[in-house]
């Protein structure tokens, strides 16, 4: 990665530690990993040849409930990333309040340079070699980075011929094998409903409001839709091909349809401009919902936003993060912005444990209520320790998983 994602998970952690006033023995036994685990996965490629690939699985810590966490493929996926978003769920699933610890995991790879049939293998070889380890009241992944509904039905599957049918073993499912209705959009929409909240305490309202979107992948399309279903202009997109910018507003529809059609932005009709320039572009609210590390000392002073919505894990460099408090710039932290993913796989974890699936209405119910009621309890952290909105919900998830590790007991 660009930037060092541990180093900066622990940056955050330390800021509200001293807040918390936690004793450094007790700090360093909640910022330890539970268990690392890392495995070769070695499967026949479509041309005859080996292809080896490292995959791994952080568990962070489980004293709220199993481990939960993503599951990514990118071939700048490493140990020490992946204990950084294992670390940030910890706390994410804390601050929203679902009764899950925090995982990630991940595997060393360039997706795009696999076919199906080998992305399939590869799947089903990570299996192999986690599924002790995971599980239903173990350790629960779901989709992240370049995987999806298809790579979940996979792991399920492969589970399966371990420990027979088990559809609580993954989120993120299709509705046809046990997924829930409204986790596709889950992610896309927490982030527009902690918006909303922010806007409330501000007396802004929505409609109206410039916003620009870096990285329109699942994340940033649903939020791009919804935000514009409540009258707010999309003025930038961008994905890995460029950053595509309309000052009269881009239809995030088309710009999704366009996707699914040709597997990127490339060719949509916008003006094109260089994919790092959508970050300082103009407008009210930016959403970096790309990678981590975007938001950064260079480019910090250039942004144009005043509300930054994390929609990414860790986009935000410590550095960046200063500049934007000084500028009063007000962010929205990735441990609360983008939890509406884990929040939605809570709900299709319940459903699958009880055999008893919900109705979309009700799953966006639930998470327009957890997402305003998380809201309250940082706003009302912030309030009381005068700092920033991120301080006040590491404050907050730290503050609740020591509860629950101090009253389990060593």
């Amino acid at each position: 990665m660009s930037y060092d994602a541990l180093e900066a998970t622990r940056y955050y952690f330390d800021k509200a530690a001293k807040i918390l006033d936690l004793p450094d023995d007790v700090s360093l036994q909640l910022k330890t990993p539970h268990r690392e685990v890392q495995v070769e996965c070695n499967i026949e490629l479509d041309d005859g040849s080996i292809g080896t690939f490292i995959g791994f699985r952080v568990q962070h810590d489980n004293s709220r409930g199993p481990f939960k966490g993503g599951l990514r493929y990118h071939h700048h996926v490493d140990a020490e990333e992946v204990t950084a978003l294992a670390t940030l769920m910890t706390w994410k699933t804390a601050v929203v309040g679902v009764p899950f610890g925090g995982a990630k995991g991940g595997i060393q790879c360039k997706p795009w340079d696999l076919s199906p049939a080998e992305l399939q293998r590869l799947t089903r070889k990570f299996v192999d070699g986690v599924y002790d380890v995971i599980g239903p009241t173990k350790d629960i992944p779901a989709p992240d980075m370049n995987t999806n509904a298809q790579v979940m039905a996979w792991f399920f599957d492969q589970y399966a011929k371990y420990r027979g049918y088990s559809p609580g073993v993954v989120t993120g499912k299709p509705v046809e094998m046990a997924g829930s209705l409204g986790r596709a959009s889950a992610t896309g929409r927490g982030a527009v409903l902690a918006t909303l909240e922010l806007l409330k305490t501000l007396g802004e309202d929505i409609a109206g409001k410039r916003i620009v979107i870096q990285g329109f992948g699942n994340v940033g399309s649903w939020a791009g839709r919804i935000y514009q279903g409540l009258g707010a202009k999309i003025v930038g997109i961008s994905d890995i091909t460029g950053g595509y910018v309309n000052p009269e507003g881009i239809d995030c529809e088309a710009a999704a349809t366009h996707v699914a059609e040709h597997k990127s932005l490339e060719g949509f009709a916008a003006e094109r401009i260089d994919g790092d320039a959508i970050l300082t572009l103009d407008c009210d609210i930016l959403v970096p919902a790309a990678l981590g590390g975007q938001l950064t000392k260079d480019n910090a002073r250039d942004v144009k936003a005043t509300i930054i919505v994390e929609g990414a894990n860790g986009p935000t460099t410590p550095e960046a993060d200063e500049i934007f408090i000084e500028r009063g710039i007000h962010v929205i932290p990735d441990i609360y912005a983008n939890a509406g993913g884990v929040t939605v796989s809570y709900f299709e974890w319940a459903q699958n444990m009880q055999h008893f699936y919900w109705e979309e209405e009700r799953v966006n119910n639930e998470l327009e209520r957890v997402m305003k009621k998380a809201f309250k309890s940082i706003h009302e952290v912030a309030t009381k320790h005068s700092c920033d909105l991120r301080t006040a919900a590491f404050v907050l998830g730290i503050g609740r998983v020591w509860e629950a590790t101090r009253l389990r007991g060593l």
